[in-house]
């Protein structure tokens, strides 16, 4: 048998400073995926994470607690770990950069780049940001903040080492030029090249004299290795990378990277600093770096003090391990911030998960079971409605495998789930019930709880990199095997007279908000409890501003308005309210002041344009639950039709609120 082609693929090590939410997980259960996909494929796959465990702020978080930063590292490194573990989560290698080997590689990648003269001792004068351990000049901060975390940065002082990037430079933007496929998505790439290459690369600061907890120069050992260059050098020692040219069998086969997969928040360290260093090195570059967008809340940016951070294993708790999966990578745009919220878990696992999955298999086995005593058995008795359906279901692999070559992770699952889609309008367009009470049509109801189980079985094999539970769930269910990848675009390979199970698991148990809304409340309400211990916060100071009486929110304020003429209730009666929850938000091309949203109110999807632009953001907006008019005549605005209207308040500023239901309502619900 020919040896397996390999593919290497890692994730951004997690900053080992604090338990990261659910915003930063996402990262690691979409290369899991990609990885289970690969392997599905054939491919010798090689998945590494980890946690990189350096820097200033660990010093400072160590400090606050009052212990050593190895002994805070080691237990953040291991809640991390178990983060990973509970998702299902199939690395090959958790690497951490206090591991005494990384340290090592470290200090002679470090020794060898001096000695060749692409690391200089000078002095840096600039800009500090803590949060993001990164140096800045004045003319690169956005309005005097960091560009890359928008906190403050504080002057910075001091002697160092620096890399010689600006002599890198040339060859890195020809490399990126000839290798369209280096940065993705595209937008990212465009941002480097233009923000950071072509107006001239500086050379980069790479030691600290001021921060102690980092691996030391062991030539100069007031300096410690910028913690950036530490963590980046994690994807070649953890393989096997050896500075003295002594590299191992693993890093030979795996090394250049097939995929970081990053965060668009640190492409700039992935696609220019690493390359640089790797060049300087004489080792390949990765093939591809890819910077996902964000997962938000709400719209939001998660923060403790808000008590809107939502945790893997709070979400696990409430939903299970694969919902969570699911919603998570598919919820994800390729190149936007997806949004996350209680809610909307909560209204996928109902809609996708309970109803368009779960409810398929269950009545598949369930008719089977009723009807044929669980035997499935192929009749031949076909009809031209069984071709569409195995012409989606048969292509469905192909299609699926095209949005993961192109990182598309969300829309592969959506193939998935347009095929489990396809065979419930089967089931609608065959009617099995009905054909069940004619004695001539028991060959053709055969026939039909035949496909539908085939299909099913194709799909649980499809499903199995993303869902990889629910997808060994159905086919225990179905009393057969995950499917090679390679059968997996044929059908008819179920066991003819083969049997189902008796009794039917329910896979996704629908889930009623209201029950599991104290459940959440107590966890938000923990959350701020630990934030203000944490920071020291008073009782006093904790409480909402309008509990202190601030002016902003003083209930004394009134506004009056002139009255508008008296109405009767059948004029009320003609409009009609809704609540909606918005999806999907962008700005109007060439508008300074409107928002284009797409709502969902019960089944429906309404685009309305609203003037709300300069109170809110197309990300704050995503998420909401709002109140709508839903039956005014459709308008044109700025070129684009608007089907209605969100309902605001507005203040003396002429600054607007949208209005919201004061309790969870759910989309479609009736304001009277």
């Amino acid at each position: 048998m020919a040896d397996k082609k390999p593919y290497y693929i890692t994730t951004a090590i997690a900053y080992a400073s604090g338990v990261p939410h659910i915003g930063n997980t996402y990262e690691i259960v979409l290369a899991d995926s990609i990885a289970r996909f690969k392997r599905q494929q054939g491919y010798e796959v090689f998945f590494q994470t980890g946690t990189d465990e350096h820097g200033q702020k660990i010093e400072q978080k160590a400090e606050a607690k009052g212990i050593e930063p190895k002994a805070y590292v080691d237990d953040i490194a291991g809640k991390i770990k178990d983060i990973c573990d509970h998702l299902n989560v199939t690395y090959d290698k958790f690497i951490r950069t206090t591991d005494d080997y990384h340290v090592t590689q470290m200090q002679k990648i470090f020794r060898k780049l001096y000695d060749q003269g692409d690391i200089y001792k000078s002095a840096y004068h600039g800009m500090y940001c803590t949060p993001c351990e990164s140096f800045w000049t004045e003319s690169q901060l956005k309005d005097g903040k960091c560009p890359d975390c928008g906190r403050e940065v504080h002057p910075a002082s001091e002697e160092a080492y620096f890399l010689r990037a600006s002599k890198y430079a040339p060859r890195l933007i020809e490399h990126i030029n000839k290798h369209p496929e280096f940065i993705q998505p595209v937008s990212r790439k465009n941002e480097m090249m233009n923000n950071f290459l072509l107006p001239g690369l500086q050379d980069l600061c790479v030691s600290r004299t001021s921060v102690k907890w980092g691996i030391p120069v062991d030539f100069d050992d007031k300096h410690t290795i910028f913690v950036w260059m530490d963590a980046l050098t994690n994807y070649i020692t953890g393989i096997g990378y050896d500075a003295d040219g002594n590299k191992t069998e693993q890093y030979a086969k795996f090394w250049p990277a097939d995929l970081h997969l990053i965060g668009k928040d640190i492409i700039r360290f992935h696609t220019i600093y690493w390359p640089i260093w790797l060049m300087a090195l004489g080792e390949p570059l990765p093939k591809q770096v890819f910077g996902h967008p964000w997962l938000l809340q709400g719209g939001d940016k998660m923060s403790k003090s808000k008590g809107n951070v939502i945790y893997a294993d709070d979400l696990i708790s409430l939903f299970g391990i694969d919902a969570v999966r699911y919603f998570v990578l598919h919820e994800m745009p390729f190149d936007n911030d997806g949004v996350i919220t209680w809610e909307l878990v909560t209204e996928r696992t109902n809609s996708d998960l309970a109803n368009t999955l779960g409810n398929l298999v269950n009545r598949t086995i369930s008719m089977t079971n009723k009807y044929f005593g669980g035997v499935v058995k192929a009749t031949g008795a076909a009809e031209a409605v069984d071709d569409d359906l195995k012409a989606v279901v048969t292509g469905t692999r192909d299609r699926v495998a095209a949005k993961m070559d192109d990182l598309r992770v969300a829309d592969a699952i959506s193939e998935i789930f347009a095929l489990f889609k396809r065979c419930n309008k089967y089931i609608d367009e065959t009617m099995p019930w009905a054909l069940a009470k004619d004695e001539t049509k028991q060959d053709r109801l055969a026939e039909v709880l035949y496909n539908l189980t085939e299909s099913i079985a194709i799909g649980a094999g499809l499903l199995k990199s993303f869902l990889p539970d629910t997808a060994d769930k159905i086919v225990k269910q179905l009393n057969t095997e995950i499917r090679a990848y390679d059968d997996l675009d044929k059908f008819g390979l179920y066991p003819n007279g083969g049997t189902v199970t008796g009794q039917p698991e329910i896979l996704f148990a629908r889930i009623d908000f209201k029950e599991i809304a104290p459940k959440i409340a107590e966890i938000q309400a923990k959350q701020k409890a630990e934030y203000e211990a944490e920071n020291g916060i008073t009782a006093e100071a904790a409480k909402p501003e309008e509990a202190q009486g601030t002016a902003e929110n003083d209930e004394s304020r009134f506004i009056d308005i002139d009255p508008k003429a008296e109405i009767t209730y059948d004029d009320f009666a003609k409009l009609q309210f809704r609540v909606g929850v918005i999806v999907k938000c962008e700005e109007v091309p060439k508008s300074k002041k409107l928002l284009c949203s797409q709502v969902k109110v019960g089944s429906r999807i309404l685009q309305i344009v609203s003037g709300i632009k300069r109170d809110y953001s197309p990300e704050q907006m995503v998420g909401k639950h709002v109140m709508v008019l839903t039956n005014l005549k459709p308008a044109t605005l700025a070129g684009i039709q608007s089907e209605g209207m969100l309902l605001c308040a507005e203040d003396e500023n002429g600054e607007l609120a949208l209005m919201s239901p004061e309790k969870f309502m759910p989309s479609g619900a009736e304001i009277c």
